[in-house]
């Protein structure tokens, strides 16, 4: 844990293995199994200038470095920096990269909250953005600039699961030196991994799937490049927004079946996804997993195993009333404005998730006010569809 960026030797290339072995070792003072919580808020120092790799938990802790190892061994990457929100690492990421009269480019539909930190917050600084169809790798190069300082896509997207191709985005930001970051938080990578893709950065809310129990709150940035993560470092250390350590320990609980859930949650999804298809007071569905999906191809090009999460989105006939009756109606289902955990979440992503964002912005992107989000959760499939079809009735 001294050598925060080496690389780690891994016990398996399979993520089945690395999601439960990277990282952590058994205690070397006790034999636990589970590493210990360290509950502190300074370390003691041997002499000055000399200690054993910590000294105050604003810094570094080693639990939250656990937690980093184990994410930097999952992806296969040289590092990880976590920090204690997913916007907090959103936040860094871009402060990272802009600065006064620089230019990002972002992909058009993303969560409401990244939209709402560029243009109510980073734009008073000078910092602009282009939001861009993605889906278009031309669209991206035409937007680039001379002061474009980062790319930044998330794919499958928060809520329409529109696609961007990470091979194809990636090479034109090579070919300009621009840095590119992809948000991974609906797959992980069980399921797609962006470095492997050509991207530099993976950004992930650990909120969410890798979390996996509705335990936690988290960010995380992932990259092969030293200076990338040493930069990361020190602005987290500079604002403070470092994960805490009791969280972290729960990450790393949560993170060991991964994996499983994803593969469930999977398996759930496309279930709920051809339910939802044939339902005649369903106007429309979009789940990757389905042929009708209009990026079905490049999802079956870009997603590993032939899984494709457990995220869709859907509309009912009769817009936002009836969308919103759908929602107050389920019993089994969690009206919440969240995703990725055991329990099947429903959310109303004009009224919740994605608010911030003007209202004919979100219809020119596919975010009308009658979608409906749903992230399938763990229970059985056929219970979700029960409750979903009385409901709709």
């Amino acid at each position: 844990m001294t050598n925060r960026y080496a690389k780690k030797n891994l016990a398996s290339s399979f993520i089945a293995t690395r999601n439960i072995h990277s990282g952590t070792i058994p205690d070397p003072y006790t034999g636990a199994i589970l590493p210990p919580i360290y509950q502190t808020a300074t370390y003691a120092l041997d002499e000055i200038e000399q200690h054993k790799g910590y000294t105050y938990s604003r810094v570094s802790n080693p639990g939250v470095t656990m937690l980093e190892n184990r994410l930097a061994g999952i992806e296969d990457a040289l590092g990880a920096i976590c920090f204690a929100t997913g916007m907090a690492a959103t936040t860094t990421l871009l402060l990272t990269f802009l600065s006064k009269d620089d230019h990002l480019i972002c992909s058009d539909v993303v969560y409401g909250g990244t939209v709402r930190l560029i243009e109510q917050l980073l734009n008073k600084y000078g910092i602009h953005a282009s939001f861009v169809d993605a889906s278009d790798p031309n669209k991206v190069k035409q937007a680039i600039k001379k002061n474009t300082k980062l790319i930044l896509i998330e794919t499958p997207a928060n809520p329409t699961l529109k696609l961007n191709n990470i091979s194809k985005i990636s090479k034109i930001a090579q070919e300009h030196k621009i840095p590119i970051a992809v948000d991974n938080t609906f797959l992980t990578a069980s399921i797609q991994q962006p470095l492997r893709l050509g991207a530099d950065i993976v950004l992930y809310s650990t909120t969410k799937y890798i979390d996996g129990h509705n335990a936690t709150v988290g960010g995380a940035l992932i990259s092969n490049n030293s200076k990338m993560l040493e930069d990361f470092d020190f602005n987290r250390k500079t604002v403070g927004s470092i994960q805490s350590p009791f969280n972290a320990w729960l990450i790393l609980q949560g993170v060991k079946t991964l994996d499983l859930r994803m593969k469930q949650h999977s398996e759930n999804a496309i279930q709920v996804a051809s339910f939802l298809e044939n339902h005649k007071k369903v106007s429309q569905i979009f789940y990757p997993g389905l042929k009708s999906f209009p990026q079905y191809d490049l999802a079956q090009e870009q997603h590993m195993g032939g899984y494709h999460g457990g995220m869709l989105c859907f509309e009912v006939n009769g817009g936002m009333d009836k969308a919103i009756e759908v929602m107050n109606k389920v019993t089994l289902c969690t009206l919440a404005e969240s995703l990725g955990s055991v329990e099947t979440l429903i959310t109303h992503p004009a009224t919740m998730t994605h608010k911030p964002i003007e209202p004919s912005v979100r219809q020119k992107i596919g975010i009308s006010d009658g979608l409906i989000r749903l992230s399938v959760g763990l229970e059985h499939y056929k219970d979700i569809i029960n409750d979903l079809n009385q409901a709709l009735k």
